[in-house]
């Protein structure tokens, strides 16, 4: 009898703790990740890993019904009769097509279509194909994101034409632009410029964001996950060569460590010779030369909690972004104060004045060193039916440059540069998931603090009294005067930044969900600024001190300022079946105020102290929207957006050098309207075809101390009413097509798939000055590019590529030379390039 009692005690727990293992896989038969897996009825069930694998703890008797479910796939239902069965194989079919498309930007899993905000996703297949992607590129794949680099600082990304003031790019002020890697937010937009590693997917979102995610984002985000550390081995290794010797080299390796740690490293390098021939130094500029790593560890002690610990580093050292001279405007300055006039005192000759001959003679280096990286740690712990996620960061950007702002081969600026060290910690706690069928949402706390140190130096050459001489007094050809004569700064800003927000998605009615969202928000800023004038002829005699000073002088201003408010959204959606979801959004938003690190103009020749701090920016937005599946496989969309925006936070542009180039203030009002179209087909088993178009109308609608436009450079006012003019870097029409032709196919004795693809970008022109200006209008332009190949998920894949095929010349952007002597120059769009890439992957 005490035999038979220890026996059943004994067998007690083997029949509590039994165990089923198995895999979920798709109708390809790819391993579906994070599937839910549960005993029906019962109590027991966990979720696949990264390869679809699952390990089910089953207490219950036999028979049973295991219920499998996943984001984009019908539910499915498998009987399990007998202890015998083991290692199950599961098959989910996909909900609306083949190529379903699953986001994380509500920080859940959900299907793109049946989210109510308009997003665009560039998958990682696309981005691994395309030839040297950064984020620069999304503009033309998403034509409603524009994005402007003059240099890595001077990067400015926007959504619908709004999110960072057009120009040049001033510390003391927050991006519109959500940027975040892995729920990391990225406060400086430099990264824009280096090369991606081991990017999963990209999500643009579209509209204010800051209901959903830690940092305020006012006119839409980037949410961009990486691939990720697994448990199974594997790895992938990829080499590039194209024309003007450009050469790429990627690496990823992945694998499990012990049981529980799996871990990730990665690797990319760039290489690239100029496209612009430097006659002074007798070299090609304006190069690339990338270098990133990364790292990943992924600790899940159980099934319900997943750390991972991340490590990154990127790298950059071109000899380059140096801007061509592309005209020369006749301002109203008196005729030896024009550019024209002003060269030939100085017996000087441009080497042309057509910038697509890509020919300088600068005398002083382009250097544009840029460093940043970080460290972050994320939790992700599933408590009751959701997830609770921890988020901790710390990133660094330094920046090391060298320009030459004058444009010419004159020493004019001899020096030009403005090294900065960022540096910012971040804090993010999030509870995200399904309450019930009916109830689903985000509610979070983000913590920023961020320091910027500036440690600028600008220093006139000896030709500079040429370019500042404001009087025909003989007195501005005295020897030495200005050369080495400069502004010498140091300059910091401190900031922190805190917010709570929810954004709840609750389906009232059979179809009707009513998505309410609230923020509250508090920033404060503190700037320290001081310059001091110094160098150049030292002397007594007050008429030359005041030609220096009228050039350059010392400035000096400390200032704080803080803000805290509740900005809200509301979304009705309505689903009346699975190919139709409608519906509308109307939110408040709001960027921070600003401080001004870059100079202040001149009153009376003191500092306007009033500059110092701007107002935050404030944004009453609604959009309406429909997402249609109108059969498999083929979605159209359709947006209507309205964005009202008081206080504009705005780039103006001043002809004192002592400026560097710009400062930051606030226009009255703004508006911004548009409607966006996306379709995405796949036709049969071989082709596939994506396209989108954007109309987007920006405007002024009150601006009345705009700074003038170059031409008017001399005009007996300072400002100009803009009012009811176009905002800068708006096209009015942008799009973007592309197709794609694949078949099964046998590359070396491995199974792949030839594939052809081509896709084209356009957009109309817009102005490339903050106030209208007849000679700062980029024209419009069309890009297109190309690759054909073979690729395989596993082994051996080649193919060769191409970007702007028919070699289009065309600007990114039109810049005015420091000091406003009426010429301007280009940063010019890349010429053709096209090279093969082999991957091999297992």
């Amino acid at each position: 009898m005490n035999r038979l009692i220890l026996s059943i005690i004994l067998l007690i727990p083997a029949a509590a703790f039994a165990q089923l293992s198995g895999r979920v896989v798709n109708e390809r038969s790819q391993g579906v990740p994070f599937a839910s897996v549960s005993v029906k009825n019962g109590s027991a069930g966990t979720s696949t890993d990264s390869t679809g694998r699952f390990s089910i703890t089953l207490p219950e008797k036999y028979p049973f019904t295991l219920v499998v479910t996943s984001v984009g796939y019908r539910p499915t239902e498998v009987a399990v009769k007998s202890s015998a069965t083991n290692d199950l194989l599961v098959v989910l079919q996909a909900l609306y097509q083949q190529d379903t498309v699953i986001i994380t930007s509500r920080r859940r899993r959900e299907v793109l279509q049946d989210v109510p905000i308009p997003i665009s996703v560039v998958g990682g297949a696309q981005i691994d194909e395309a030839g040297a992607f950064n984020v620069t590129r999304i503009k033309e794949v998403v034509p409603s994101v524009q994005m402007y680099t003059s240099n890595p600082r001077n990067t400015g990304v926007n959504i619908r034409g709004i999110g960072s003031p057009f120009g040049l790019t001033n510390d003391g002020l927050d991006p519109g632009v959500g940027f975040y890697i892995d729920g990391v937010y990225i406060a400086r937009p430099a990264v824009a410029t280096l090369d991606f590693i081991d990017v999963e997917q990209i999500e643009v979102l579209r509209g204010p964001q800051g209901t959903l995610f830690g940092k305020n984002t006012t006119s839409g985000a980037f949410n961009i996950t990486t691939r990720k550390p697994s448990f199974k081995p594997g790895g992938t290794f990829e080499v590039s060569y194209g024309n003007y010797g450009f050469v790429q080299a990627k690496a990823s390796i992945t694998g499990p460590l012990t049981k529980k740690l799996a871990g990730r490293f990665s690797f990319s390098g760039t290489q690239r010779d100029g496209t612009v021939y430097n006659e002074r130094t007798q070299q090609y500029i304006n190069d690339i030369n990338n270098l990133g790593l990364k790292s990943q560890l992924l600790y899940k002690p159980s099934e319900n909690v997943a750390i991972t610990f991340s490590g990154d580093y990127s790298r950059q050292r071109p000899n380059g972004y140096a801007q061509v001279l592309a005209g020369v405007a006749t301002t109203q300055r008196a005729a030896y104060r024009q550019f024209n006039a002003i060269i030939a005192d100085l017996n000087y000759t441009p080497p042309s004045y057509n910038a697509f001959d890509r020919v300088v003679d600068h005398d002083t280096p382009w250097r544009s060193g840029n460093d940043l990286g970080g460290v972050s740690a994320n939790a992700d712990i599933k408590i009751g039916p959701g997830t609770l996620t921890s988020t901790t960061a710390y990133r660094f950007w330094n920046w090391d440059p060298s320009n030459d702002r004058d444009f010419t081969g004159l020493q004019a600026l001899a020096k030009s540069q403005n090294p900065a060290k960022h540096k910012n910690w971040s804090q993010e706690f999030r509870y995200a998931g399904e309450i019930n069928s009916k109830l689903s949402g985000v509610i979070g706390v983000f913590l920023l603090g961020q320091e910027v140190k500036i440690t600028g130096t600008e220093e006139s050459g000896n030709a500079q009294w040429r370019f500042s001489q404001s009087s025909t007094s003989n007195l501005w050809k005295t020897p030495g005067l200005f050369e080495g004569y400069g502004i010498y700064t140091n300059s910091s800003i401190k900031s922190l930044s805190a917010a709570v927000f929810a954004n709840v998605d609750w389906e009232v009615l059979n179809g009707l969900h009513i998505l309410p969202g609230i923020r509250y928000n508090y920033d404060e800023k503190d700037v320290l600024y001081n310059r001091v004038a110094a160098g150049g002829l030292q002397t007594d005699d007050p008429q030359l001190v005041a030609l220096k000073n009228g050039v350059y002088s010392s400035q000096a201003y400390e200032s704080s300022a803080h803000e805290n408010n509740v900005t809200w959204q509301l979304t009705a959606a309505y689903r009346p079946n699975k190919r139709i979801n409608v519906f509308a959004t109307y939110s408040t938003s709001f960027k921070p105020v600003g401080v001004n690190v870059a100079g202040l103009p001149t009153v009376g020749g003191q500092p306007a102290l009033d500059l110092a701090v701007i107002k935050p920016e404030y944004d009453k937005h609604y959009e309406v929207g429909v997402k249609t599946t109108p059969f498999d496989n083929f979605t159209f969309n359709v947006t209507f957006h309205n964005s009202d925006i008081k206080d504009y936070q705005t780039n103006v542009q001043t002809a004192e050098l002592g400026v560097n180039r710009g400062y930051i203030a606030n226009a009255d009002k703004v508006n911004v309207k548009g409607v966006e179209v996306d379709a995405n087909l796949r036709a049969g088993n071989h082709f596939s075809f994506f396209g989108a178009l954007a109309y987007t109308d920006g405007k002024y609608v009150r601006f009345t101390n705009a700074p003038l436009p170059l031409e008017e450079t001399g005009a007996a006012v300072s400002f100009k009413d803009v009012s009811g003019s176009r905002l800068p870097g708006i096209s009015k029409w942008a799009g973007s097509l592309g197709g794609e032709f694949t078949t099964p196919a046998v590359f070396l004795g491995n199974v792949s798939k030839f594939f052809i693809a081509v896709d084209g970008f356009s957009r109309s022109s817009f102005s490339s000055s903050a106030s209208p200006s007849a000679y700062l209008n980029v024209a419009g332009y069309a890009l297109f590019n190309g690759r054909i190949g073979f690729k395989a998920t596993q082994g051996l894949s080649a193919y060769v590529w191409a970007r702007n095929i028919f070699n289009k010349d065309y600007h990114e952007q039109l810049l005015v030379a420091g000091g406003n002597a009426g010429h301007y120059a280009s940063v010019l769009g890349d010429p053709r390039t096209f090279g093969a890439t082999v991957r091999y992957s297992f």
